[in-house]
């Protein structure tokens, strides 16, 4: 098992003083400009990259702009895998991380090796289905690539078109496995990988934060290690189900911009509090554990984007090979939606 870093990890941030961040965000804009570059930023994104960014999102919905973007140049904040997977449907730009060493505990969970092992022992009929947090060699072992905001419909389809006993192989994430094999009644073989962050998501921290805003809902990303739990209080009636929502970072956008004076209990990276923020400044907002902040996400800094982009460095590129036979999970997971 490899060692991943752990919940309670300290996260390093730069402190950068408001007149620092504005001009740095304008050296930023200017350089983009000369470089004809898209700036893309995930949720989970320290606020200052957020908000110098053209499109903020979860990873479907970079995935999608990725390959929409008429720019030249991709500067992608955010980790590795997702940097690759616009490389992959866009070979012809040019995509920049600004930190090469901004990985993922979740897509480290399982080589391309593993997942042909792990094929070898099941039926050659098997349908795998990838998440999109793995590396471009595991997707070019994989039929059809998902994210938490589709996973569900992912399997929907593969069980309508390929029949109910589908014999599917799912990973590498065990809680946003066991969640679909929840919500579609279809049991899989799951890959037991996690995200730590997720993961250091426990139920204690949610029975906390219920018991201290006993009216808030709960809005709780499928990758979090208590969503087995939370579904099993759910159906033991312990906890209203119409308090509990299992969504994306974008879902979870789109449901507090839709209820803006609401409270929620919030269950996933907490960089995520900034965009919902902004979304919706009167509603509540408190982090299912205060702790979850990924070091990974917070890698990527305004200065390193600057550098990134003054120097045109740290591209990312997929070998042609490899690329090929990945984009057809990732078409297959973008044409579902």
């Amino acid at each position: 098992m490899r060692e991943l870093p752990t919940i309670n990890e300290p996260v390093p941030m730069l402190d950068l003083s408001p007149q620092e961040v504005e001009e740095m965000a304008r050296e930023v804009r200017e350089l983009a400009r000369e470089r004809d570059a898209i700036i893309l930023a995930h949720n989970y994104q320290v606020p200052e990259v957020q908000d110098i960014a053209d499109y903020t999102g979860d990873s479907l919905g970079l995935s999608r702009v990725a390959a929409a973007s008429g720019a030249s140049v991709i500067a992608f904040c955010g980790v590795h895998f997702m940097a690759e997977t616009a490389s992959i449907l866009s070979p012809e730009k040019t995509v920049l991380i600004p930190d090469l060493d901004a990985g993922c505990s979740l897509a480290d969970s399982i080589s391309d090796g593993e997942l042909r092992n792990w094929k070898s022992r099941h039926s050659s009929d098997a349908v795998v289905v990838m998440y999109v947090n793995t590396s471009a060699e595991v997707k070019a072992e994989t039929d059809y690539c998902c994210t938490s905001s589709n996973a569900v419909k992912v399997v929907e389809h593969i069980l309508r078109e390929h029949g109910p006993d589908t014999e599917i192989l799912f990973g590498p994430d065990i809680w946003l496995g066991s969640y679909v094999e929840r919500e579609t009644g279809h049991s899989m073989h799951v890959w037991p990988g996690e995200c730590h962050v997720h993961a250091g998501i426990r139920p204690d921290d949610i029975r906390a934060q219920r018991a201290a805003h006993p009216d808030a809902e709960f809005l709780v990303h499928p990758e979090c290690g208590c969503v087995t739990q939370v579904m099993e209080f759910v159906a033991a009636g312990e906890v209203e189900k119409e308090g509990v929502h299992m969504l994306s970072t974008g879902q979870m956008l789109d449901y507090v911009q839709q209820r803006p004076d609401g409270e929620y209990i919030v269950a996933t990276e907490n960089g995520m509090l900034h965009p919902l923020r902004q979304a919706a400044p009167d509603a509540s907002l408190i982090e299912a554990n205060r702790m979850a902040y990924c070091k990974y996400m917070k890698m990527i800094t305004l200065p390193k984007l600057r550098d990134a982009l003054r120097e045109m460095k740290f591209e990312v590129s997929v070998p042609a090979e490899i690329a090929e036979r990945a984009r057809v999970p990732i078409e297959r997971m973008v044409a579902i939606g």
